[in-house]
């Protein structure tokens, strides 16, 4: 029987009834089973003024300066005492302008101290920040302005032109403007010939000065933040946080260290890169402001992304599978590259220091002589100082996981969370290597339970190894999506219990690995979201293409197809061409074939405007028809995806394989 060893059970399993599935028991972890944690703040307002009054000479918010020739220097920062003098300056100048607690900012750019003054202020004013980006779709950033009512954007010089192409529909609810960095004269005076007041960070700044406003502290149960995310098909959905549930990531994040013996403190660093608009880096920013510690930001540029840790120095080392895949790619490519003599010295090191993790031995006494001899300088690269690797977002490679565990010299884990729990809700234990492959127990703050999925073959109850869809409640959790309680109602359960829609095992260490999607929705390495059937929908208006099934999981970062062609539109090309052969004997597998196949998909994709991540990258043609005797089709002809998945996987990985090597072969900038 299972040992369920970071577990404690809290509810019994609930026995399915005519309305709702089986489910296991309530879990919490062994940490919390006499009591929740608490810290001393309950609300993000008054996590940074403690902060500020605490840490005033502690440097806060950081960023690299470049000189004349666009060459990064190193960081400097401003101290707690004068990003606080900023954000007072800020949020009394929203103030001075008519904006009233309770009204909505809009944030639009990438990471910078600018991001998080800015959304210090709307805290401090009970304002709710909306983070804006256009990577959900063209109008994404007119649609979250409109669906939020924002009253006011903040925005980056480099994303203010596509804001100013929003406004025209924005103006019944958008009034202010306010950008930062050197400024966009044309793209000003547009915004400002449309009738929006429009101020550089600095004048608000000044504004603010000469107008001094008292703070509006909000309450625990106030709203602090609406994020839009896409999980589904259809227009983006706000999830709204509170600032108790903010918080209570804080608290988890904050618990697990000390649970797990890991020292974070405020001489500690984090180097911000991954979205401020989304939760995951969010959480790690604001807990970091509340140990004192100091926030870096990157310059911008993932190929200076390294050199960016390496100046910065960070303790905590947070990033997605696409991210570390990169550094694996990059160190192996170097590795192979270099002489015999240490490309066996690596070798035999990482086989070593592998064998021992796996045996049970932590980080420091697995290969203490190659740490020092191999491993130490690699991880001297991002700094020589890191204390913890933390992957969240998606799945990763096994491989990869393994890799970082050997050659960063630190306690490497996983964790699990949606945006609708503060991304706070698994991680693996630190040192445990039966976590490996794994997202770990809950965290202090979070409660869970399988449920079964009959459809899916997926029994919560299952003695020997329990399979369901992962069911969260907690003090993270949202309170509902925002104006739209029909979407509310669909995931959330009046007892607070959130439906995730993914499918987890739980195995005998009481850690859940996640293993599938009740819908036909995942994620990609990156973390982005892809909506399977929407794609396959635009792909079909090919007027090439008889039957289409797209391909993509979570430890690859694109898409892949299986298209059975019209076979009249390819043997007409193929003619016109003057590419030879007969259509079920040669010729879908032509080269020229299936770039014509791959670029008609490319173009459909884009007259739908679909995203990047959701245009196809390789193409297998096959001239048999999906059908119901093959068992690839239901009755009503919805496609069977794992029967389709277990006839092509040859063809999938081959696809893949060959993605790889193409990306391999690129000259490098």
């Amino acid at each position: 029987m299972p040992t369920y060893k970071y577990l404690h059970e809290r509810e019994p399993a609930r026995q399915a009834t005519a309305d709702k599935p089986s489910a296991s028991p309530v879990y919490g972890s062994v940490y919390a089973k006499d009591g929740f944690p608490t810290v001393d703040f309950s609300t993000l307002f008054e996590l940074f003024e403690r902060s500020c009054k605490k840490y005033p000479f502690n440097s806060c918010l950081g960023k690299r300066e470049k000189d004349e020739k666009g060459e990064a220097g190193p960081y400097t920062f401003k101290t707690y005492s004068e990003v606080h003098k900023e954000v007072v300056q800020v949020a009394s100048g929203l103030r001075a302008l008519g904006i009233e607690p309770g009204q909505r900012i809009g944030v639009f750019g990438a990471n910078c101290p600018e991001w998080m003054i800015a959304m210090q202020a709307c805290n401090r004013m009970s304002l709710n920040c909306v983070p804006l980006y256009d990577s959900l779709g063209e109008n994404a950033v007119e649609y979250i302005i409109n669906h939020s009512m924002s009253v006011a954007a903040f925005c980056s010089t480099e994303k203010l032109p596509a804001l100013v192409k929003a406004l025209p529909a924005t103006k019944e609810t958008l009034r202010v403007v306010v950008y930062w960095g050197p400024g966009n004269e044309s793209a000003a005076q547009a915004a400002t010939d449309m009738g929006y007041k429009v101020f550089s960070f600095s004048e608000l700044i000044g504004l603010g000065a000469k107008n001094p406003a008292e703070p509006v502290p909000p309450k625990p149960a106030d709203l602090c933040t609406i994020m839009y995310t896409s999980g589904t098909t259809g227009a983006p959905k706000g999830v709204m946080l509170t600032h108790s549930a903010v918080v209570a990531a804080v608290n988890a994040a904050d618990s697990y260290c000390k649970f797990n013996n890991m020292d974070m403190n405020d001489k500690d660093r984090l180097l911000s890169y991954l979205p401020l608009a989304h939760i995951f880096d969010r959480v790690n920013e604001e807990w970091f402001l509340s140990l004192g510690g100091a926030i870096g930001y990157w310059q911008g540029d993932v190929l200076k992304l390294v050199d960016d840790v390496a100046a910065l120095q960070p303790s905590l080392f947070i990033g997605v599978p696409r991210v570390f895949d990169r550094i694996y790619m990059r160190i192996m490519s170097q590795i192979n590259a270099a002489s015999l003599l240490k490309r066996s010295l690596f070798n035999w090191g990482f086989s070593r220091k592998l064998y021992f993790l796996r045996q049970g031995y932590s980080h420091t006494k697995a290969a203490p002589f190659f740490d020092k001899l191999v491993f130490s300088k690699i991880a001297a690269r991002f700094g020589g100082k890191v204390k913890a690797v933390l992957s969240g977002g998606a799945p990763l490679a096994p491989h990869v996981e393994d890799f970082l565990r050997v050659i960063m010299c630190a306690p490497v884990m996983q964790g699990y969370g949606l945006t609708e729990t503060s991304a706070s809700s698994f991680v693996a234990n630190a040192d445990v290597i039966e976590h490996a492959g794994t997202v770990g127990p809950p965290t202090p703050m979070t409660e869970f339970r399988l449920e079964s999925v009959p459809d899916m073959k997926c029994d919560a109850l299952d003695p020997k190894l329990p399979k369901g869809e992962v069911l969260i409640r907690g003090a993270a959790n949202f309170t509902g999506y925002y104006k739209a309680q029909d979407k509310t109602d669909e995931v959330l359960e009046s007892d607070g219990w959130f439906h995730t829609g993914d499918i987890a095992v739980l195995t005998s260490t009481g850690a859940i690995k996640i293993v599938d999607r009740k819908k036909n929705i995942f994620k990609l390495s990156q973390g982005e979201y892809v909506a399977v059937e929407a794609l396959e929908s635009t792909y079909k208006k090919a007027n090439v293409v008889e039957q289409v099934w797209i391909y993509g999981n979570s430890f690859e970062s694109c898409l892949v197809a299986v298209v059975v062609p019209v076979k009249e539109a390819i043997t007409a090309w193929a003619k016109e061409a003057g590419v030879p052969g007969e259509y079920d004997k040669g010729l879908l597998e032509d080269p020229r074939v299936m770039e014509y196949v791959l670029a008609e998909l490319a173009r459909v994709g884009k007259e739908d405007k679909l995203k990047s991540y959701e245009i196809v990258k390789a193409v297998h043609l096959d001239h048999i028809q999906f059908s119901i005797e093959d068992d690839l089709i239901t009755p009503s002809f919805k496609l069977r995806r794992p029967q389709l998945q277990a006839k092509y996987q040859a063809q999938i990985d081959a696809m893949y394989t060959a993605i790889k090597k193409r990306e391999a072969e690129k000259p490098r900038e």
